[in-house]
């Protein structure tokens, strides 16, 4: 194991390194590294050396120890993933993304990091495995957890949840090893396991539907005509992230957009359980980074009430359909009635012009022929 960290006001960056004996030998369905601390938290590797449901190796970055934590415990964070190739280094596999840890996802990262089948070609020598992880953690005031001493172990079950990796892109030659994973990637939906009621928006972007937003970050490209809209309305969203690190404003540039982005492409229809709850999510992520969001605010409680409105609806369709579907029966029953009365007049009338110049006789009496 190997750890390196680096401090600044905003944020703290650490790099650890876990090198996997016998790798080939290795049972498990998945295993974990030991903790390792940066930012004042523990976190640990994950990895599912035979796939998690997949002919790829699954990797990912959990948050460790995690049930002493209050409820509500999250923490902001960039992180990176790489397995070194040993022959060429650039071939080394490196995926980045960044995610909100909180108590519903503990743990993030690729579910195809890489081709099982690719292993051998560079990346196992000696039966040696190495995956690098760099963690980069934003302090925020919803970070709940003490640091715990780098030798402690990880216990408990993860939720694995996939997204399409940030894949190098290089170039080579040489044939005994993998060609880059960039070039067989291709953009797939969001699987979460465990806790189908997870947002689906908050992925990983790739580099290339990123773009520069006023000096402040790579933003994806949907959000930036959004942001730049609404900063040219609130100059001040600008000013309040002057003096922030560019890491910590991009982090809060790309929270505004996702809410501005969720807002400006549901409708009230998609409001349900899942869409509230998701949006609560941004909206919460977004409050941490201390913007002026007044303007906003009124915007995101009314789509929140939606779902209210929404069962309100629902509610008040079901007793109009049952009034109109009540009203047809009444008529449908009314008609009746009145075909039901005809027939009895008609058939009253029928039976009173029967009934003159009949006399009625005792049906059981002897008919007899004339006997005294």
């Amino acid at each position: 194991m190997q750890m390196d960290k680096q401090q600044t006001n905003n944020f703290t960056k650490g790099k650890f390194t876990w090198t996997i004996q016998n790798f080939s030998k290795l049972n498990s369905q998945n295993l974990h590294s030991e903790a390792f601390v940066v930012g004042g938290y523990p976190w640990r590797i994950l990895l599912y050396p035979k796939g998690n449901d997949t002919d790829h190796l699954s990797l990912y970055l959990a948050a460790a120890d995690t049930t002493s934590l209050a409820y509500d415990w999250s923490r902001n964070a960039t992180f990176s993933l790489a397995v070194i190739n040993h022959q060429d280094a650039k071939w080394t596999v490196k995926s980045e993304t960044q995610h909100r840890f909180n108590s519903n996802v503990s743990d993030w990262g690729f579910t195809k990091f890489m081709p099982i089948s690719a292993i051998e070609k560079g990346y196992l020598v000696n039966d040696m495995f190495i995956i690098v992880a760099e963690v980069s953690v934003l302090k925020s005031g919803n970070e709940n957890q003490a640091a715990v001493d780098t030798s402690q172990k990880s216990g408990g079950q993860s939720r694995q949840t996939e997204v399409e990796p940030t894949q190098k892109e290089d170039q080579g030659q040489n044939e005994n090893i993998a060609p880059p994973l960039s070039a067989q990637s291709s953009r797939e939906p969001i699987e979460h396991i465990g806790d189908p009621s997870l947002p689906t928006e908050l992925s990983s972007t790739p580099v290339a539907e990123l773009m520069d937003f006023k000096n402040v970050g790579k933003i994806e490209k949907a959000f930036v005509p959004l942001l730049e809209e609404i900063c040219s309305k609130h100059p001040s969203l600008i000013e309040s992230q002057q003096k922030r690190t560019p890491q910590y404003s991009e982090w809060a540039f790309t929270a505004l957009g996702r809410v501005l982005h969720f807002l400006n492409s549901k409708r009230v229809k998609d409001m349900n359980d899942e869409a509230s709850d998701h949006l609560q999510i941004l909206w919460d992520e977004l409050e941490t980074f201390k913007f002026d969001l007044i303007w906003l605010e009124p915007h995101v409680h009314s789509a929140l009430g939606m779902k209210t409105y929404l069962e309100k609806a629902k509610q008040l369709k079901k007793l109009k359909e049952k009034e109109v579907a009540l009203d047809m029966e009444i008529k449908r029953l009314t008609a009746k009635l009145a075909a039901a009365k005809t027939d009895f007049e008609i058939t009253t009338r029928d039976l009173v012009q029967a009934q003159e110049g009949f006399e009625e006789r005792d049906i059981d009496v002897i008919l007899g022929y004339g006997r005294p």
